[in-house]
Order: C-alpha cells, then structure tokens, then sequence
C-alpha cells in the first residue's frame, strides 16, 4: 500500500509544482489589482470570472467526466474515437455559445450585473470560455496519460503569459479591468496553441455515435451537479454585490484568495487522483488504499489549516519594498481566512468520497448531494450578509461545503462502502480545533503561535496518531537529514 501511496503522492507532487507556482505566480497579481484597481474594480472583476466558472459548465457538459471513464476502461471505441468524439462535441457546442455570447453582447450586460458601457468585456469573455473548454479533453489525456510534467509545464506557461501581460496591460498601458480580460483571453488561445501537437496525435476527424450515446448518459447527469457545485463556489459574490456593493465583492475576492496554499493542496490532489483511483479501482486493497489516502490528505491540510490561520495576518501586515500584499482597506476582511481553509479542505472530502460513485457509475445520485449544498450556501448567504457582512457569505460557504459532505457520504456508502479511519481522524480533528482555539481566543502573539503549532506536532504522536510503521517510516526520514 505505502508503494501505491507513494505514487499518488508523486504524480501530486508533480502537479503540486506547476500548481504552487502557477497559483503564486497567479497570486502575485493580487497585490497589482489591489495597488491599483479600486476595491470596486475589483470587484467587477471577481463578479464577472463567478459568471465564467459558472458557463464553462455548459460548454463542457459533463464530457470531461465521461472521457475519463471512457477512456481509461475503451468499453466502447479505440483511444482515438474516446479523444476525438467528446472533444468534437465541445468544441462545436462551445462555438455556438461563444458566436451567441458575442452577437447578444450588449443586450447581457444586465445578466452579468455589468454597465452598459462594459458590454466589450463580454466578447472577452466569449474567447476565454471557448479556447478554455476546448483543452479540457487534451488536459484530461495529459492526465489520463500520467504525463503530468508535460501538463505542469503548460499550466506553468499560461500563468506566466497572464502575469506578463497583466503587468504590461494594468500596470504598464494602465488599461484598467479590460487589460485583465485581455491578458486571459491571449493565455487561454497560447496554451491551445502548445496543446495543439498532443491533440494532432491522438485526434481524427470521426465521430462515434454510440460511444456520445454512453458519454451523455454518464455525463449529462454532471451537469447540474456541476452547475450547482460551481454555486457552491462563486454565488456568494453576485448576492454579495447585490446586498451591498463592488467594494465589498472586492474585499471578499482578496481576502478568499488567501486561501491560496490550501486551494493548491486540493487542486493538486484533485488533479492526482481521478486517474488514481480509476487504475487501482479493481486492486484487492482499493478500498484500504482509499481510506487511508483520506487520512493522510486531511493530515497535510490540518499543517496548512494551522499555518496560515496562525501567521498570515503578520505575513499581511507586513510591508515588502515599502508594499503591503494587501493594502489596509483589504484588511477588514482577514477574519474570513480560516473559513475559506475549512471550505477547501471540506472540497477535498468530496473529492476523495466521489471515487466510489464514479467507480460504480453513480453519477446520478451526485446532484441530490450538490443541491444539498448549493442551496443550503444561497438561503443563508442571503440571511447572514444582512447581519454579519462578508463574514456571513463565508460562513454560508462552509455550511454549503458541508452539507455537500454530509449527504455525499451515507449514499457512496451504500455503493462502494469503504472502511475510513475515524478513530485517527477524530484525534486530528480534535487536536487542530483546540490548537487553533487556543490562539485565536487566548493569545496572538507570534511567539506562542510557533510554540503552539509544535505542541499540536508532538501532541500528534502523544495521542497515538501515527501507526507503528509510520512513526518508523518518519524516524528514518529524519534520520536521512541527520
């Protein structure tokens, strides 16, 4: 089992580098809108990439799933007709949407809560959501493939084009929200291009009836499960700038981004895992091997849960080149970090629970789970902003993120019912929970942080956290070092 581990942990580490660099070097234009948009821009800005995350759903219509079934098992067609019928069927639906997006422009800018005058950053929007769905089959071969150098370093080379040509639109030519549009739409269309030679090879020009036929069927289903989980994600910001205003969408999108380390956690894991557990979905120890992958990941995002929430704040304050990251007005909303941390790494749950249901088939019972969570975020986001502000909109995100978990569970259970560690998973819970309690109640200062940070350490082994065989396995790690 350590051996198959040990692979998951590979390729995640693999996708982990291009994805920590990628979401730093991404990260790195915080601090450029924050410096120069207003709060307000920024939250046009984050407004209207919720309403992409939301419409990509459509254009990709569950084919991204479905390739991954179809492909890994070839039930149905050989490796170029389970490439070539589901990217065929993308691209044409998502030219007819981009062409429709473009022609009715300046009649949607009400839908998308934009001005008039904005209508243009739709035709943007139109040419990133294109040339964005039509690499979602390619990116899933990479995967699929376990090509995932080649995969980071495309990921790598479309952010590195955003920030260049953020730099040189926003803070160079000063062209303001459209320069960001800009930048997006000319990286999307660069990595099509290097994507190109990888689809030449395993495209032709023909398409499968029969396999679409199974490919809609498995996939179809996603669908509202994906729109209702892209809910779960982004609603919060137009409800937000329709209960208050953009300053305040912008202060939330700044401060959710600090979210950043745990999001590359889940990101890289999720990218990692799905053609995980579909090559060891029929080993005899699968279902060992899944639970304790749950463990081990809710080990790693305990350390970056307690991390951030306990020195990010100092990291904020802090002045670099006589910059901060976030300017003061930003600061107001801090308070909503650990909460974003708790909403990814309840994501990751998810993530880890949906091998069973992909494994069997289930994908139907999926949208049960996600409406769980999408409407639970929607009705109290609505509620609690009134009262709490931003604050209200995050905790409605982690209530949404649970709810999703909390039904998922009983239903891939009773299809593919894995055994998970919950005597090892309580004990990390508890010690996480009173660590942090105990800071943020008690005492902020930087030094009892650290203290309390490698007491929650130590206290993993005291409490009889680690097996046997772990504890040696750490003991000769560190014993490499020494």
């Amino acid at each position: 089992m350590f051996e198959q581990i040990k692979r998951l942990g590979t390729d995640t580490a693999i996708y982990g580098v291009s994805t920590v660099v990628a979401r730093l070097l991404n990260f790195a234009l915080v601090p450029l809108y924050a410096n120069i948009l207003t709060t307000a821009e920024f939250g046009i800005v984050a407004n209207l990439y919720a309403y992409i995350g939301f419409i990509v759903i459509f254009y990709s219509f569950g084919m991204e799933s479905s390739y991954f079934r179809y492909a890994s098992s070839k039930e149905i067609g050989d490796e170029r007709d389970n490439f070539s019928t589901p990217l065929l069927a993308v691209a044409t639906v998502s030219l007819v949407f981009s062409l429709a997006l473009c022609v009715t422009a300046k009649h949607l800018t009400p839908l998308f809560q934009l001005e008039p005058q904005r209508y243009n950053l739709l035709y943007y929007t139109a040419g990133i959501l294109f040339f964005d769905a039509i690499v979602l089959i390619p990116y899933a071969s990479l995967r699929l493939q376990r090509k995932a150098k080649f995969f980071a370093a495309t990921k790598v080379l479309n952010i590195v084009v955003t920030v260049l040509l953020n730099i040189l639109t926003v803070y160079v030519l000063r062209w303001g929200i459209e320069g960001i549009f800009f930048s997006n739409l000319v990286a999307s269309f660069f990595s099509f291009c290097i994507l190109l030679p990888s689809i030449f090879r395993q495209f032709r020009l023909s398409f499968h009836p029969q396999l679409f036929k199974h490919l809609l069927k498995f996939g179809l289903p996603i669908v509202p499960v994906g729109i209702s989980g892209i809910l779960l994600q982004i609603v919060d910001r137009p409800i937000l700038k329709l209960l208050m205003d953009d300053s305040a969408v912008g202060i939330y999108q700044a401060n959710y981004r600090l979210g950043i380390f745990m999001a590359l956690i889940t990101g890289m894991f999720e990218y990692a895992w799905r053609p995980f557990f579909l090559s060891h979905a029929n080993d005899p120890n699968a279902k060992q091997l899944f639970s304790r992958v749950m463990t081990y990941y809710l080990l790693v995002c305990s350390v970056i849960f307690l991390l951030l929430s306990f020195f990010l704040e100092n990291i904020i304050q802090y002045k670099f080149f006589g910059r901060y990251i976030l300017p003061p007005p930003y600061w107001e909303g801090l308070n909503i970090v650990p909460l974003v941390l708790i909403s990814y790494i309840l994501s990751g749950i998810g993530t880890n629970l949906n091998a069973g249901i992909q494994i069997q088939k289930k994908t139907m019972y999926l949208l049960p789970t996600s409406l769980a969570g999408s409407i639970s975020k929607i009705v109290l986001t609505f509620v609690l902003v009134p009262y709490f502000g931003i604050m209200g909109a995050a905790i409605a995100t982690v209530v949404g993120y649970f709810m999703v978990e909390a039904t998922l569970y009983p239903i891939v259970q009773k299809f593919y019912y894995i055994e998970y560690e919950f005597n090892r998973i309580v004990k990390l819970v508890v010690l996480t929970a009173a660590a942090f309690f105990i800071v943020m109640v008690v005492e902020r200062s930087i030094v009892v942080k650290s203290i309390v940070f490698v007491g929650w350490c130590i206290s993993l082994f005291s409490v009889g956290f680690f097996t046997k065989g772990e504890v040696g396995r750490i003991k000769q790690l560190f014993g490499k070092f020494s």
